[in-house]
């Protein structure tokens, strides 16, 4: 689902509940900024995994793009999350712009799992668990910090 403009970071998630492994496919990113300057900005995915009560169980990013309004990432990450977890833990999704050695911003983010940020990623969790190991994969818009 491709909007004009907007950044949107393509995602593939697949969970297997025999070996309790969630992967998730960080694929590509679309119509990146740098609000700040005229250039294209080097960005990374950061993949949060929070528990029910909103502690982060586990993280990891990808590395880093430069200069790509539209960078191609294909990194895929595990997780480990026992089948009766599922309902309760959320994937927090961030795309940061590195700036310089020590700072960072935040172009947007979404979250899928127990405390989604929309329609569009209770939907996309509700297929991946439903789709038995199948790779599902889809476009989220960034929603702003």
């Amino acid at each position: 689902m491709q909007h004009g403009g907007v950044p949107e970071l393509m995602i593939g998630l697949s969970y297997n509940g025999t070996t309790g492994r969630l992967q998730v496919d960080v694929i590509k990113g679309s119509h990146f900024r740098n609000m700040a300057m005229q250039r294209a900005p080097d960005t990374y995915v950061k993949l949060s995994l929070m528990g029910s009560g909103g502690a982060e169980m586990t993280r990891s990013k990808t590395s880093i793009r430069r200069g790509q309004p539209n960078p191609l990432y294909k990194e895929t990450f595990m997780f480990q999350v026992a089948l009766f977890q599922l309902p309760d833990v959320t994937l927090m999704v961030s795309v940061y712009n590195k700036r310089s050695m020590k700072r960072k911003e935040m172009i947007g983010w979404y979250s899928l799992g127990a405390n989604n940020s929309g329609e569009e990623e209770l939907s996309h969790w509700d297929d991946m668990r439903a789709s038995k190991g199948e790779l599902v994969c889809r476009w989220h818009i960034l929603l702003e910090s």
